[in-house]
């Protein structure tokens, strides 16, 4: 049996593995392009539609269409596991086309958990206040209390959360340490927890290169975790069931290991 390291180590050399230059500039070049033209399309419906399920129906047409532009095939497994009522989804983080994949998949109820540097961005700032995502500091003490504080009051008023409760991604596969917010918010609304598992984003755009190559995605919703005040100790624990649910599937290695 292949040791963790063994497993990072041959991970990374598929990580590493690019197209030949002649095919992977053009598909670049084109899925550059359509992506483009779909976040114009976005913004455009974000500034002008009224309401803001409308507004986030629009922009997930908008993320559907970029994948389908773009050659990326999406296969989700476990569609039903996801409640009808409100619940925090929690999901790995390994590209930065991990937040167009959850766009394209979840209903217009989530309201997505982003780190606070995209606010510098205003394209993307923009965008994503218009669809009611909401930002978290990080490195800021007195910030990141005061959004933990505005999550943790979403949560008690039943709204549906989406998070990448690793914070950001490494280039590194594998699973990180998942932050506490998202389930201590999930106990303070008593709302059920639900693993999801975005499989082959880190081969269709892997960190540290804006080169993005075809490939097929998998998307595993996992059994939702009931959460009650009596059902975990605390957020670390109930953080760590989740994690270690996404790892069955996820082919990455624990990185805390």
């Amino acid at each position: 049996m292949q040791s963790s390291n063994d497993v990072r180590q041959s991970m990374s050399r598929g990580e590493n593995r690019r197209w030949p230059w002649p095919l992977a500039i053009p598909y670049a070049a084109y899925a550059w392009l359509a992506f483009t033209v779909c976040v114009l399309v976005a913004i455009v419906g974000a500034l002008l539609l009224p309401g803001l399920e409308r507004r986030r129906r629009w922009v997930t047409a908008s993320a559907k269409a970029a994948l389908c532009l773009c050659a990326i095939p999406v296969g989700i497994e476990g569609t039903g596991r996801l409640p009808h009522g409100h619940c925090i989804v929690v999901a790995n983080h390994s590209s930065y086309l991990d937040g167009v994949i959850l766009q394209a998949l979840l209903p217009p109820r989530f309201s997505y958990v982003i780190k606070g540097e995209m606010q510098n961005i205003p394209v993307v700032h923009f965008l994503l206040r218009r669809i009611g995502a909401k930002f978290v500091e990080r490195f800021v003490a007195s910030g990141s209390a005061r959004d933990a504080r505005a999550l943790l009051k979403a949560a008690a008023a039943g709204e549906s959360l989406a998070f990448f409760p690793e914070g950001t991604f490494i280039r590194e596969p594998g699973l990180g340490r998942f932050r506490p917010g998202a389930f201590a918010a999930a106990i303070k609304g008593e709302l059920p927890v639900v693993p999801l598992a975005i499989v082959g984003s880190r081969r269709v755009l892997p960190g540290g290169t804006l080169i993005p190559r075809p490939g097929r995605l998998t998307i595993h919703i996992l059994e939702p975790i009931p959460v009650t005040h009596a059902a975990f100790s605390g957020s670390t624990e109930l953080a760590e069931t989740a994690r270690q649910r996404i790892l069955q599937v996820l082919g990455e290695p624990d990185l805390l290991r």
